[in-house]
């Protein structure tokens, strides 16, 4: 029931007290001495008290000193005189300021309360009662005594043998006392040890425990209540009243208490936060210094055993030190916003890290490395490549100077004899058929001195390491082929100057020497051919080497031929010796090629020449295998990248699109991120896949146009993607807890930020932003607009996030604020102090709390002379910092 009626005018609960002036003596009793120790209760805060209820309130003075303790308020002088009139007039004072409170005095007059008239007495101290302790009590929109009931029924509820429905009989046990103190202190009484059918004691143990812990004056007696069939309702109000200012002032002291304490903490753990960031901020930018001069290095090995421990040194970067350091990134972002997050909804400003230490600078920092990174192999494989070349072509000059060189071996002792000067004209003839084969030996090998020197300026031009010595190689050959060009003419001279005195020459000699020496400098070319290193990298390169050598193989039958034909000459030559007796020693004079050497030459052509095929045959294996691996690779790639590009699309719809709650948003993205990474194991096999080709040296591969390093960026960035969205729903849940926004308001908020995010990429530019921001009715000038964006903003980087969005849209609707909140909850603390105790405030909190709660407000402390106590300026300097204030 409201105490006021339409008229505002405070209305009794209880019939009037002039109107049968009936009150049964043992009520009288009861309230005599329960009004008589509720008036002590607050008289003794001013050092006085009453003894008789009609006599001690005759004068006004105490009534007026009990007014102003209980109101808090300063009443009119009052009259120190001892005569009837003065006592009158400060009743009167004392009457008029219940009247001002909205109180209806009814029949209360100042003679009577002078004259001493008990019932009138009482009544008005019942008057005084259910304004200040009863009227302003209330319970789910229930006030004074029906507020009060409902607030009893609800504390005793979970008590058997309890049951107020009143405030006469219901108390006469005394098990509902005794319930209201076990519930808010049990330690007091053993509930579980009283009986209903002992009320004395029920009473007794209740009223001596509120009396002796709780500081409620002893107001009715126990014998009292039982002998009365119907027990004052005033006088149970009054005290019960007492009971209720009692615990529900100690819970909002431990209300103010926990809400300082939970700012205390929430400081603690933002602290906590910033100091994590700043740990792994540095730790993860000194990694990156450390690593990017070593993937700058580009000093090259001298061989190629040096520059593929170089690639292993790197594959092991990438596999094993690099990925624990794309999580820490992907962290610190997620720590950055969570923090940023938490600031706001404490109304604290945004975390600034350390110069260098930005997410920016990391980002930025991180892609320096990614840039080296990416250079660093390609280096490597270029090195690789160049170091393959250089020992194919370091092999293939060996090979050709040390076929030059055997062929020299004593050309320039043969070129310098002087055999003709003694030589008879046929001997001199075939001197001179013999020199003039040389002279075509010679022409032949002239191609094989070029490539020697050809060779020789491309490992030059390649940086070979062994550069020196192949050049002085070359020199000496070359050296020797001018002396061997110069004395070959020399000779050519001398035999020219005795050519006339030579007649006869014996043509089959002459034939069998021309026709033998291109056919031996064939086979030579062929034997050099058949032993020449190869270098391919695909089938088809393989294919034509094969094409090439069956090719050779199908002139075999005509090059036996020639043999047979140039073999036949030297038998006719035999022959015609046998038959005219020729003296020609046994030998051509015009060639030093016999037919031994030249059978012996064919028989290593023919050992050679399956030697080929099975080296051919092995390569073409070789490169079908590693065509295999190619392959391999390319259906997996072609899989793996289309199905990350995929699953990105897929985060961005997710987190621009709107489906169900946050909970739902964020149940299906953690099954959505699981998902993904139970896909670790198909990249894991690519990453195998992917070095069995590096290890074979394989460059290149025509099948996909993706390549490792696609996948790996792909697959980083989409762990990185999901990780940052269920970051973002998880912020948006927490936004929406503290602020208290409902779901219906977060759709809203996201229907206005997809409708302005024009480009669907889950980000506002601020041109976007502030469109936004006028469309819902912000009138924004330069200086509110850059005011707005240095709050959804930051970090300065011209967009607004859906969760920056939210934040501020939660912000600008909010109800609360934490800074009210926190000084009342001083209020409450300090009471009629000025100040309130940093230990008391701490010492409920756990040890490590407790601690920082201390170490927090020391610096603050010493108002008053006080030790550790703070006012009010120094509590929200120590909670909140000066740049608050």
């Amino acid at each position: 029931m409201d105490p006021y009626d339409g008229d505002g005018n405070y209305m009794h609960q209880e019939d009037d007290w002039d109107r049968d002036m009936l009150l049964d003596p043992a009520w009288e009793k009861q309230q005599r001495k329960t009004f008589t120790a509720w008036c002590n209760s607050h008289l003794r805060k001013a050092g006085t008290q009453i003894e008789n209820i009609e006599e001690d309130f005759r004068d006004g003075l105490k009534l007026m000193l009990l007014l102003e303790v209980i109101s808090g308020e300063r009443l009119a002088k009052p009259e120190r005189g001892k005569m009837r009139v003065h006592k009158i007039s400060n009743v009167n004072k004392a009457l008029g300021f219940i009247a001002s409170k909205g109180v209806k005095l009814v029949s209360i007059g100042a003679e009577e309360i002078v004259d001493g008239n008990a019932k009138m007495t009482l009544g008005m101290i019942w008057t005084i009662i259910l304004r200040f302790a009863i009227q302003d009590i209330s319970v789910e929109e229930t006030s004074a005594k029906e507020g009060l009931l409902l607030w009893c029924q609800r504390k005793t509820a979970p008590y058997k043998n309890v049951n107020i429905q009143n405030f006469h009989i219901s108390w006469k046990d005394g098990l509902g006392f005794c319930a209201l103190i076990h519930r808010h202190r049990p330690e007091l009484i053993d509930y579980g040890k009283l009986r209903k059918d002992d009320p004395m004691t029920n009473l007794n143990t209740a009223f001596d425990v509120a009396e002796k812990y709780l500081d409620i004056p002893k107001m009715l007696d126990a014998e009292d209540i039982i002998s009365t069939l119907r027990p004052d309702e005033k006088a149970i109000m009054t005290y019960v009243s007492c009971y209720y200012h009692a615990f529900s002032g100690k819970q909002k002291a431990e209300t103010a208490a926990n809400r300082i304490c939970k700012v205390l903490a929430v400081n603690q753990e933002n602290e906590q936060l910033m100091e994590d960031y700043e740990k792994l901020a540095s730790d993860l930018l000194d990694w990156i210094r450390r690593t990017i001069p070593w993937l700058e290095n580009r000093m090259p090995e001298n061989t190629m055993q040096a520059m593929q421990q170089k690639l292993e040194d790197f594959r092991d970067y990438r596999r094993l030190h690099k990925p624990p350091k794309v999580q820490e990134k992907c962290q610190l972002e997620i720590n950055f916003n969570t923090l940023q997050t938490k600031l706001r909804l404490s109304n604290r400003p945004a975390f600034m890290p350390s110069e260098g230490k930005m997410v920016s600078d990391i980002n930025n920092a991180w892609g320096n490395l990614e840039g080296a990174e990416k250079g660093y192999e390609e280096w490597l494989l270029n090195e690789i490549r160049r170091l393959e070349r250089l020992d194919h072509l370091a092999e293939k000059f060996r090979q050709k100077a040390a076929i030059h060189e055997a062929w020299t071996e004593g050309k320039e002792n043969l070129l310098q004899k002087r055999d003709y000067e003694t030589a008879s004209l046929s001997e001199i003839k075939a001197l001179l058929k013999k020199h003039e084969a040389f002279e075509s030996d010679l022409a032949a090998h002239q191609d094989r001195v070029e490539q020697i020197a050809a060779i020789a300026q491309e490992l030059n031009e390649l940086d070979y390491y062994d550069s020196p010595s192949v050049n002085a190689r070359c020199q000496r050959i070359c050296d020797q082929w001018d002396a061997l060009g110069g004395l070959t003419q020399k000779r050519s001279e001398a035999l020219q100057r005795t050519e006339k005195l030579l007649e006869t020459i014996d043509q089959l000699y002459l034939e069998f020497a021309k026709r033998a020496a291109p056919f031996n400098n064939w086979m030579e070319g062929a034997m050099e051919d058949l032993q020449d290193t190869f270098i391919v990298h695909t089938i088809e390169e393989i294919q034509g080497l094969s094409t090439a050598h069956d090719q050779f193989k199908a002139t075999l039958p005509e090059a036996d031929k020639e043999r047979i034909a140039i073999l036949g000459i030297h038998s006719e030559i035999a022959k015609i010796v046998q038959t005219y007796h020729v003296n020609m020693a046994g030998t051509n004079p015009y060639t030093t090629i016999n037919p031994e050497e030249i059978n012996a030459k064919w028989d290593k052509v023919r050992q050679l020449v399956p030697q080929r095929d099975q080296a051919l045959v092995e390569e073409h294996a070789r490169q079908q295998n590693n065509e295999r691996l190619r392959r391999q690779f390319a259906n997996q790639a072609n899989v793996i990248g289309p199905w990350i590009q995929t699953k990105m699309e897929e985060i961005g719809r997710i987190s621009i699109e709107m489906h169900g709650t946050l909970e739902d948003q964020l149940s299906h993205l953690r099954q959505y991120e699981k998902s993904i990474i139970n896909y670790k194991p198909k990249i894991d096999q690519l990453e195998g896949d992917y070095q069995l080709i590096q290890e074979a040296l394989i460059f290149d591969n025509k099948h996909t146009n993706y390549t490792m390093e696609h996948i790996r960026v792909g697959w980083e960035q989409l762990l990185t993607t999901i990780a940052r969205t269920i970051n973002e729903i998880e912020n948006q849940i927490l936004t929406r807890d503290a602020k208290g926004i409902s779901q219906e308001q977060l759709n809203e908020f996201r229907a206005s930020f997809n409708h302005f995010d024009r480009k669907r990429t889950g980000i506002m530019d601020a041109d976007d932003f502030k469109t936004c921001l006028i469309s819902m009715g912000y009138n924004l000038g330069e200086n509110e607009f850059s005011r707005i964006m240095s709050v959804v903003d930051p970090n300065r980087m011209g967009i607004v996030t859906f969760q920056a969005f939210i934040d501020f849209m939660s912000r600008e609707t909010a109800d609360t604020d934490t800074a009210d909140q926190v000084m009342a909850s001083f209020k409450v603390l300090a009471g009629d102090k000025n100040y309130i105790l940093a230990d008391e405030l701490c010492r409920e909190l756990p040890p490590d709390q407790a601690e920082y709660c201390i170490a927090r407000m020391a610096p603050y402390t010493g108002p008053d002379g006080v030790p550790g106590a703070l006012d009010y300026m120094s509590f929200s300097t120590a909670l909140y910092g000066e740049s608050d204030l």
